[in-house]
């Protein structure tokens, strides 16, 4: 019997059917690509990019996107510091069941304290996360402001956004750094192929 945060007396189950042979199964190794960076950087859009490209190869992936998961699962929560830390906390177990079954799980969400990413990356298995930084300039992410927050932040009708009057801390020792330096870009296209070269040279993309 264990005694896990709230929950007492809890034993965990075992399966026959493990990971490995769910990933033989789908020909692929479960894992979580963790895409980071601020709003506007692009990171919605490189996920369904890498996940159109992941699913041409026959791979099977599934997203996990921030702003997605606040109208369900995370839909009680807040923008405070604590429901922050905890909107990453519910995101990153969740991933770690799709690595577990053997899928791709890609989250993409600004995720901005590298403890709370260092949290979700302690869930999995050493190699199992990938995060992959979209280092994009504040001046670049704010003149693209898709959703028009940049400008509502700067008008101090949002309080507490990144980048603006709340901190975001870059990874430091991230596996992908996809940098945009002035107007040169890569395309969505682009980026995801060199994420899906990391996989490929990790071994993700078969048995």
């Amino acid at each position: 019997m264990s005694t896990i945060g709230k929950s007492t007396n809890i034993v965990w189950h075992k399966c026959t059917v493990d990971k490995l042979d769910r990933q033989e199964l789908l020909q692929q190794k479960g894992c979580v690509i963790w895409i980071t960076g601020l709003s506007g950087s692009g990171k919605s859009t490189l996920a369904c990019a890498l996940s159109r490209a992941l699913h041409l190869r026959g791979k099977l992936a599934y997203i996990l996107d921030g702003d997605n998961i606040r109208h369900g699962l995370n839909s009680d929560l807040s923008f405070k510091a604590e429901d922050r830390a905890e909107n990453i906390r519910r995101i990153g177990e969740v991933a770690k069941l799709f690595a577990d079954a053997g899928i791709i799980c890609i989250a993409s969400l600004i995720s901005p304290y590298r403890k709370d990413r260092e949290a979700c990356r302690s869930l999995l298995p050493e190699g199992d996360f990938i995060e992959v930084f979209l280092d994009v300039p504040l001046q670049v992410c704010e003149s693209r402001d898709p959703k028009g927050l940049y400008k509502l932040a700067r008008a101090g009708k949002i309080k507490g956004f990144t980048g603006i009057d709340d901190p975001y801390e870059s990874p430091i020792n991230c596996e992908i750094a996809l940098q945009q330096k002035g107007k040169d870009c890569l395309s969505p296209s682009d980026m995801a192929e060199t994420v899906i070269s990391y996989l490929e040279e990790k071994g993700y993309l078969q048995a």
